[in-house]
């Protein structure tokens, strides 16, 4: 669990060299985020996040020798602690829904970066899903329907934070709308993360609309 005293670590993916240095900048400015580094493809990714596991990975999407989707769960199966945020000039759905799946984090496209990198990588060391209300509203109803019979074992609490997860709450807002304390909520989301089999926050949403736990429309 981070504090508010532990230092950050974040690998920036990008082959535009420019671009990730401008990054790296505008992160080395931040107090208590440190840059371990830039890689500019899928092998060079892999090398650098098994020499020196980032909490955080900045990851473009599209790279020359593959794409951070596979990247993501690549990542994830090896290094499920790293949180991963894809950097993207694309809002396809498509691009979307497969990043969410192999274990994304959140979304931050390019245009924004450079004003909302160091929130970013912040809320994704913290665990937050890092995405708006509007755009799980759009994304989590396209999602194909999977019967795995999961969920059966969270209890009526985990239901009703997995709710407002999906409402796209943070763990501050729902702590206080269910009158629990933080390392509360936080240790409901952990166990919800295990139960799904899930290695994010946005994972665990798009699991439990696909198995029917959690009904989108409705509210908690």
């Amino acid at each position: 669990m981070m504090t508010a005293t532990d230092t950050i670590s974040v690998l920036i993916v990008d082959d535009h060299r420019m671009f990730a240095e401008s990054l790296s900048r505008l992160l080395a400015d931040e107090d208590g985020i440190t840059v371990l580094g830039i890689a500019g493809s899928v092998r060079e990714t892999m090398e650098l996040v098994s020499r020196c596991e980032p909490q955080v990975l900045l990851l473009d999407y599209q790279l020359p020798d593959g794409d951070g989707v596979t990247v993501t769960a690549e990542v994830k199966r090896a290094h499920p602690k790293t949180m991963i945020v894809m950097l993207t000039g694309s809002t396809e759905d498509r691009v979307l829904l497969g990043a969410i799946d192999a274990g994304c984090s959140g979304f931050l496209t390019k245009d924004r970066a450079a004003i909302e990198v160091a929130e970013a990588v912040r809320g994704a060391a913290a665990g937050e899903a890092l995405i708006s209300p509007q755009l799980l509203g759009r994304l989590l109803p396209k999602l194909k329907r999977t019967y795995r019979s999961l969920g059966s074992d969270l209890t009526d609490r985990e239901r009703t934070t997995l709710m407002y997860l999906a409402k796209g709450w943070p763990n501050k807002a729902i702590a206080t709308e269910m009158h629990l304390s933080l390392n509360t909520v936080r240790n409901y989301v952990q166990s919800l993360l295990t139960k799904l089999g899930a290695h994010s926050k946005l994972e665990a949403v798009s699991t439990a609309v696909r198995e029917g736990i959690v009904d989108y429309s409705a509210k908690p």
